[in-house]
């Protein structure tokens, strides 16, 4: 069974407009999972099953459930306001962003900003981004000093699948680095 669509229209909702299945979350970013299955069977085949396989095997980590699995929240990516309740992590001395060489003049001026999200997402290595940069076209890998940043009072978060997230990222804590 492909779950892919779903899963998407998952990342939809807790992500961006959970209006779109008719529920709501919680400050946090909790969602009720029964509430959330009623709302995704209004649109397709939906049930309890599918939702965990769905967790279970999402490559990038997207969801977590709660101890007793009666909610459900996207680990990280949210336009929404919410506080998935992550500790204040110290970062290592050198952090990596992956992105396509459209956003290049953009982040050449005015460094890495959220956009529509509510923080900027890090890789721990700089292979993760080039796959995250690729999914934009050609890859484009800036290296970030995020000792530095930290240093100099920038707060950064580390999400349950490893991403890590800032406010922003100055160009001056930029470095492009040199694809083959």
């Amino acid at each position: 069974m492909n779950l892919t669509k779903t899963s998407k229209y998952l990342s939809l909702i807790l992500r961006h407009h959970p209006e779109a299945a008719g529920i709501t979350l919680d400050e946090h970013g909790w969602a009720d999972v029964e509430d959330l299955i009623a709302g995704v069977q209004k649109t397709q085949k939906f049930h309890m099953e599918m939702l965990e396989e769905i967790v279970r095997t999402d490559s990038k980590q997207r969801y977590s459930f709660n101890e007793d699995r009666t909610l459900i929240r996207a680990n990280q990516g949210h336009s929404i306001p919410v506080d998935v309740e992550l500790p204040v992590t110290e970062p290592p001395k050198i952090l990596w962003h992956g992105t396509g060489q459209k956003y290049v003049e953009s982040i050449d001026r005015l460094g890495l900003l959220p956009k529509g999200r509510l923080y900027v997402h890090l890789s721990g290595d700089c292979d993760t981004a080039v796959t995250v940069g690729s999914r934009h076209g050609k890859p484009v890998v800036y290296q970030v000093d995020s000792q530095k940043m930290a240093e100099d009072g920038y707060v950064f978060y580390r999400s349950v699948n490893g991403v890590w997230l800032t406010g922003q990222v100055p160009v001056k804590y930029l470095k492009k680095q040199k694809m083959d």
